[in-house]
Protein backbone atom coordinates (compact mmCIF):
# COMPACT_ATOMS: atom_id res chain seq x y z
CA UNK A 1 0.00 0.00 0.00
CA UNK A 2 1.61 3.35 -1.15
CA UNK A 3 -0.66 6.66 -0.26
CA UNK A 4 -1.04 8.99 -2.89
CA UNK A 5 -0.42 12.31 -3.18
CA UNK A 6 -4.13 12.76 -3.22
CA UNK A 7 -4.43 11.10 -0.52
CA UNK A 8 -2.00 12.74 1.62
CA UNK A 9 -2.93 16.51 0.34
CA UNK A 10 -6.87 15.63 1.26
CA UNK A 11 -5.24 15.01 4.74
CA UNK A 12 -3.56 18.15 4.76
CA UNK A 13 -6.86 20.45 3.55
CA UNK A 14 -8.85 19.03 6.05
CA UNK A 15 -6.35 19.90 8.61
CA UNK A 16 -6.84 23.10 7.44
CA UNK A 17 -10.08 23.16 7.41
CA UNK A 18 -10.16 22.00 11.31
CA UNK A 19 -7.83 24.18 12.38
CA UNK A 20 -9.79 27.09 10.88
CA UNK A 21 -12.99 25.75 11.55
CA UNK A 22 -13.98 28.97 13.81
CA UNK A 23 -13.71 30.77 11.05
CA UNK A 24 -16.50 29.62 9.27
CA UNK A 25 -16.37 28.36 5.05
CA UNK A 26 -13.04 29.00 3.74
CA UNK A 27 -12.15 29.37 0.46
CA UNK A 28 -10.26 26.60 -1.39
CA UNK A 29 -8.06 29.62 -2.49
CA UNK A 30 -6.87 30.13 1.21
CA UNK A 31 -6.25 26.79 1.67
CA UNK A 32 -4.75 26.08 -1.36
CA UNK A 33 -2.15 29.39 -0.38
CA UNK A 34 -1.56 28.11 3.45
CA UNK A 35 -0.49 24.37 2.47
CA UNK A 36 1.14 25.40 -0.96
CA UNK A 37 -1.33 23.09 -3.15
CA UNK A 38 -2.08 24.04 -6.40
CA UNK A 39 -6.20 25.37 -5.99
CA UNK A 40 -6.96 23.11 -9.48
CA UNK A 41 -5.35 19.90 -7.59
CA UNK A 42 -7.72 20.88 -4.57
CA UNK A 43 -10.80 20.77 -6.68
CA UNK A 44 -9.84 17.89 -8.02
CA UNK A 45 -9.78 16.60 -4.86
CA UNK A 46 -12.80 18.52 -3.35
CA UNK A 47 -14.63 16.82 -6.05
CA UNK A 48 -13.96 13.16 -4.66
CA UNK A 49 -14.21 14.31 -1.20
CA UNK A 50 -17.81 16.52 -1.49
CA UNK A 51 -19.79 13.24 -2.10
CA UNK A 52 -18.64 11.98 1.37
CA UNK A 53 -20.50 13.43 4.45
CA UNK A 54 -17.08 14.78 5.84
CA UNK A 55 -17.60 18.21 3.98
CA UNK A 56 -19.78 21.17 3.93
CA UNK A 57 -19.90 23.89 0.69
CA UNK A 58 -21.22 26.75 0.40
CA UNK A 59 -21.29 28.99 -3.17
CA UNK A 60 -21.37 32.49 -3.32
CA UNK A 61 -19.07 35.46 -2.30
CA UNK A 62 -18.81 33.90 0.81
CA UNK A 63 -18.80 30.59 -0.18
CA UNK A 64 -16.22 27.99 0.57
CA UNK A 65 -15.54 24.82 2.59
CA UNK A 66 -15.68 23.68 6.36
CA UNK A 67 -15.58 19.74 7.85
CA UNK A 68 -19.26 18.85 8.41
CA UNK A 69 -18.01 16.78 11.68
CA UNK A 70 -16.48 17.63 14.42
CA UNK A 71 -12.60 16.76 13.78
CA UNK A 72 -12.71 14.57 16.48
CA UNK A 73 -15.22 12.47 14.04
CA UNK A 74 -13.22 12.38 11.09
CA UNK A 75 -10.62 9.53 10.38
CA UNK A 76 -7.72 9.15 8.80
CA UNK A 77 -8.77 5.79 7.42
CA UNK A 78 -11.97 7.43 6.30
CA UNK A 79 -10.18 10.18 3.98
CA UNK A 80 -7.78 7.46 2.62
CA UNK A 81 -10.75 5.36 1.84
CA UNK A 82 -12.46 7.93 -0.19
CA UNK A 83 -9.74 9.08 -1.77
CA UNK A 84 -7.56 5.91 -2.32
CA UNK A 85 -10.57 3.51 -2.60
CA UNK A 86 -8.57 0.41 -0.92
CA UNK A 87 -6.07 0.21 1.97
CA UNK A 88 -5.31 -2.96 1.12
CA UNK A 89 -1.29 -4.31 1.14
CA UNK A 90 -1.38 -6.60 -1.77
CA UNK A 91 -3.84 -6.50 -4.79
CA UNK A 92 -5.86 -10.15 -4.06
CA UNK A 93 -7.30 -8.79 -0.49
CA UNK A 94 -8.58 -5.85 -2.58
CA UNK A 95 -11.86 -6.97 -3.20
CA UNK A 96 -14.59 -8.63 -0.61
CA UNK A 97 -14.28 -11.86 -2.34
CA UNK A 98 -10.35 -13.22 -2.90
CA UNK A 99 -10.07 -13.93 -6.93
CA UNK A 100 -6.70 -14.98 -6.64
CA UNK A 101 -6.04 -18.80 -8.14
CA UNK A 102 -3.69 -19.22 -5.22
CA UNK A 103 -5.82 -17.99 -2.48
CA UNK A 104 -6.75 -21.95 -1.28
CA UNK A 105 -3.31 -23.05 -0.81
CA UNK A 106 -1.49 -19.58 -0.09
CA UNK A 107 0.80 -20.03 3.00
CA UNK A 108 0.99 -16.54 3.11
CA UNK A 109 -2.59 -15.00 2.91
CA UNK A 110 -3.21 -15.11 6.70
CA UNK A 111 -0.60 -12.92 6.90
CA UNK A 112 -1.48 -10.08 4.65
CA UNK A 113 -4.75 -10.00 6.08
CA UNK A 114 -3.65 -9.60 9.54
CA UNK A 115 -1.51 -6.66 8.19
CA UNK A 116 -4.35 -5.04 6.23
CA UNK A 117 -6.33 -5.54 9.84
CA UNK A 118 -3.64 -3.40 11.76
CA UNK A 119 -3.14 -1.10 8.74
CA UNK A 120 -6.93 -0.44 8.93
CA UNK A 121 -7.61 -0.51 12.81
CA UNK A 122 -4.38 2.28 13.52
CA UNK A 123 -6.22 4.98 10.51
CA UNK A 124 -8.91 4.05 11.50
CA UNK A 125 -8.07 5.19 15.38
CA UNK A 126 -6.53 7.88 14.47
CA UNK A 127 -8.76 11.04 13.98
CA UNK A 128 -8.39 14.45 12.44
CA UNK A 129 -8.07 16.33 15.85
CA UNK A 130 -5.49 13.43 17.03
CA UNK A 131 -3.43 14.41 14.43
CA UNK A 132 -3.66 18.18 15.72
CA UNK A 133 -3.30 17.57 19.19
CA UNK A 134 0.15 15.58 18.57
CA UNK A 135 1.20 18.33 16.76
CA UNK A 136 0.48 21.04 19.06
CA UNK A 137 2.46 19.23 22.00
CA UNK A 138 5.34 18.41 19.14
CA UNK A 139 5.38 22.35 19.14
CA UNK A 140 5.53 22.50 22.95
CA UNK A 141 8.07 20.21 23.06
CA UNK A 142 10.19 22.27 20.85
CA UNK A 143 9.63 25.69 22.44
CA UNK A 144 13.01 27.33 22.66
CA UNK A 145 13.65 30.82 24.91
Amino acid sequence: MKISTKGRYALRMLLDLAENRNDGFIALKEIAERQNISKQYLEQIIAIINNSNILRANRGKLGGYMLAKEPSEITVGQVLRITEGNLSAITCLEDKVNKCEMAETCKTLYMWKELNEVISDYLDSVTLQDILNKYQEQQIDNYVI
